[in-house]
């Protein structure tokens, strides 16, 4: 059975080509478009991985990581943070609050499938 991971962002470009990189590494993707959509999936669907946007609508990337984080039912799901925020000061905001791993766009795609199989193993 193949790993499921949510991409959680609002800028279409990114989601077609996240969505394409993750399903030719054989994993299943879902998809939301803004934070609130985001924090739902993760409590239905329960990916194994998330991939997270900071700057979106509804809830920010910080806002969902932390009901995440509060949550005992999916506190435990594994959290990449991708984003254009990637000041000093945001990447350690985001891995104290518990992100697994945090990358700035714009991303080698290497770097991300890499990163994305490292958290999945």
């Amino acid at each position: 059975m193949s790993k499921r991971v949510l991409i959680v962002d609002d800028e279409p470009n990114i989601v077609i080509s996240l969505e394409f990189l993750l399903k030719r590494a054989g994993l299943e993707v879902l998809i939301a478009r803004d934070g609130e959509a985001g924090l739902a999936s993760i409590r239905s669907a329960e990916p194994d991985l998330v991939i997270l946007d900071v700057m979106m609508p509804k809830l920010d990337g910080f806002a969902v990581l932390d009901a995440v984080r509060a949550d005992p039912a999916v506190r435990s799901t594994r959290i990449l943070m991708l984003t254009a925020r990637g000041r000093d000061a945001d990447e350690k905001k985001g891995l104290a609050m518990g992100a697994d791993a945090y990358l700035s766009k714009p991303f080698s795609t290497f770097e991300l499938v890499d990163k994305v199989h490292e958290l999945l193993a």
